[in-house]
Parts: C-alpha cells; sequence; structure tokens
C-alpha cells in the first residue's frame, strides 16, 4: 500500500519573506517560555539571517520586475532573487537545468535589473 501526499497549495517565497515570516515566529515562540524551539526552525532562522540581503518589499518589487522580462518565470524569478548573480557566469547557473540559454543581450537585461537593488 502506497500513501501518497497531494500538494494542496504552493507559494514561492524568497529568503527575504521568509525570513520577515519566521521572525514573528521566532517572536512568538521567545514569549512563551513553556515552548521550545525546534532544532529546524532554529537552523532555518539562522539560514535566512545570514543569507537574506534585501527587505521583504525590495525583494518582492525585483521578483515582479524579472517576471516582466521575457525567459524568467516565476520559480527563476525567485531563485535571481535570492541569489542575486552579479555578472553572466553566475546567472548562467541559474539556468543551467533549462532545457534554452540565454543570449548575451537576455542574460545582461536580468543582470541590469538585479543591479539596481545590490
Amino acid at each position: 500500500m502506497t500513501i501518497f501526499k497531494e500538494k494542496v497549495q504552493e507559494e514561492f517565497l524568497t529568503t527575504a519573506e521568509a525570513k520577515e515570516l519566521l521572525s514573528d515566529v521566532e517572536q512568538e515562540r521567545a514569549l512563551d517560555e513553556d515552548r521550545e524551539m525546534r532544532y529546524e526552525l532554529a537552523r532555518a532562522i539562522e539560514h535566512v539571517n545570514q543569507f537574506a540581503t534585501l527587505e521583504a518589499e525590495e525583494s518582492r518589487e525585483l521578483v515582479e520586475q524579472l517576471l516582466e522580462l521575457d525567459k524568467v518565470d516565476e520559480q527563476t524569478a525567485y531563485k535571481i532573487a535570492d541569489i542575486l548573480p552579479q555578472d553572466r557566469d553566475e546567472l548562467r547557473a541559474v539556468y543551467a537545468q533549462e532545457r534554452y540559454t540565454l543570449s548575451g543581450e537576455e542574460l545582461d537585461d536580468i543582470l541590469n535589473v538585479v543591479a539596481k537593488y545590490v
């Protein structure tokens, strides 16, 4: 017998948005002395504090601007917003699993949008 889990809902978040949500959870847990923070939650909070460079609003704006460009889908836009690639090689690494390659002009368009937020 196999048990399958159904995906009910899926929503992408940038690391900055996750940091904002996890900080609310952290504050909520800090107020309740009887409730310990699980290891996974503590590690997740540590991770977002270390790697979130933009504010949540800035990262959302960046994703929206990236989605306006051709060849940038939703998942890739969030990945770019988290990584903030600085050059073509870093950006090509994001697109390494895709079945298509971007031209130099398309790469530069994406990098110009990212440069506004770095």
